[in-house]
């Protein structure tokens, strides 16, 4: 984790140990790849799933792909290793982190803020996900009782997840008509972006760190 240095003499914000960032490109756009882009987008929806998260409430090949629900097994797998021995298995841990490192692509993609097509699994691409592996024993209570503290991050996402729809949409249409995703409806996707994938972090146990509550 980092500190950010504050100008006021506050003690300095210690950072959350989950980073989403997607490099931001409003103008000039690609408005053919934009308006086919949910059929283009399908081979990496069937294997990691779309905008709709997975943290709504459901877990499944709709919401998360196939990937994603071998991830979400995989937590639950890790739950009862927590529980038990304290400590997350590095290779289950490894797979989600993998499946959210191309997720936060593929949402980039599928709500976008970028035209690359991306990559099959890793490669470079201008959206990004960082999460370190949590050192020492875990939080065998707030493991226990995730789901339990997850409810109200939950209950902010799926609003969120409504208006990132009603944005998207609204999106698509000012790119084909004028080549340029307007920059408010941007910065709102890209924080809902961050918030919806902090959480799903979290859900699948890759750290024991509250979520913050914010777009930022």
């Amino acid at each position: 984790m980092t500190e950010t240095p504050t100008s006021n003499g506050s003690p300095p914000a210690v950072a959350y140990p989950v980073s989403v960032s997607v490099e931001p490109t409003l103008e000039p756009r690609n408005k053919m790849t934009v308006g086919f882009r949910f059929i283009l987008a399908i081979p990496h929806l069937l294997l990691v799933g779309g905008l709709v998260l997975p943290v709504s409430g459901w877990w499944s090949l709709t919401a998360a792909g196939v990937l994603g629900a071998v991830a979400g097994i995989c937590a639950f797998i890790a739950w009862f290793a927590i529980i038990f021995t304290g400590k997350h298995p590095r290779g289950l841990w490894d797979l989600g982190h993998f499946y959210l490192r191309w997720r936060v692509r593929v949402l980039a993609y599928a709500g976008l803020f970028r035209d690359e097509y991306p990559p099959f699994g890793d490669g470079p691409y201008p959206a990004t996900f960082a999460c370190e592996y949590p050192e020492g024993p875990r939080d065998r209570w707030s493991v226990g009782l995730r789901i339990f503290y997850a409810i109200p991050h939950i209950i902010i996402v799926v609003a969120l997840e409504v208006a990132w729809a009603v944005t998207s949409v609204i999106a698509w249409f000012a790119i084909l008509f004028t080549g340029r995703y307007p920059e408010g409806l941007y910065e709102f996707g890209r924080g809902a972006m961050r918030w919806a994938v902090r959480l799903e972090a979290y859900m699948l146990l890759l750290r024991d760190e509250y979520p913050p509550f914010s777009l930022d």
